[in-house]
């Protein structure tokens, strides 16, 4: 059994001693769960689901501050009579290698206000990404190598 079914299995035996199958008894379960796996490292020594999980909720923490900051930047753009878009078409090489990795910093991009990725090179060593803002393209391939691409590789790593 891996460590996600065993923490499952907790989940379910928290909620019911505790008498209460609700959504929170779960939710709570859940993570009471994984602090107890976590502390029981030890018994899983080829396991990275902690690792993973950390990983996963970085990832998801810094595609809401992305989306948070994306959009109000889109949006002054938008309600501003200036114009602060410099759109662009930039090719951003890839450290990600695997089709999940690759389809994960894709989806990332385009959900992202202002950007989208538009295509990955045949080779899988380039992703085809259209931005409103692209000051300097080179400090934009970082941003994106940097930020999105390094988190998504720390959290999808096998």
């Amino acid at each position: 059994m891996n460590p996600f079914s065993i923490n499952l299995v907790l989940a379910v035996v928290w909620a019911a001693l505790i008498g209460e199958l609700t959504i929170a008894s779960l939710i709570i379960g859940f993570i009471v769960g994984y602090v107890t796996l976590w502390a029981m490292q030890p018994l899983f020594p080829t396991s990275r689901y902690c690792a993973k999980a950390v990983g996963l909720l970085m990832l998801a923490v810094f595609f809401l501050w992305e989306l948070l900051v994306s959009s109000l930047k889109v949006a002054w753009s938008v309600v501003t009579p200036l114009r602060h878009s410099k759109p662009g078409v930039i090719s951003v090489p890839l450290d990600v290698s695997s089709d999940t990795q690759i389809t994960v910093l894709a989806n990332f991009i385009s959900l992202t206000p202002g950007s989208l990725s538009l295509d990955v090179s045949d080779d899988r060593k380039h992703l085809l990404v259209h931005a409103m803002f692209i000051e300097n393209p080179d400090d934009y391939r970082q941003e994106i190598k940097q930020g999105v691409e390094h988190r998504v590789r720390e959290a999808l790593r096998s």
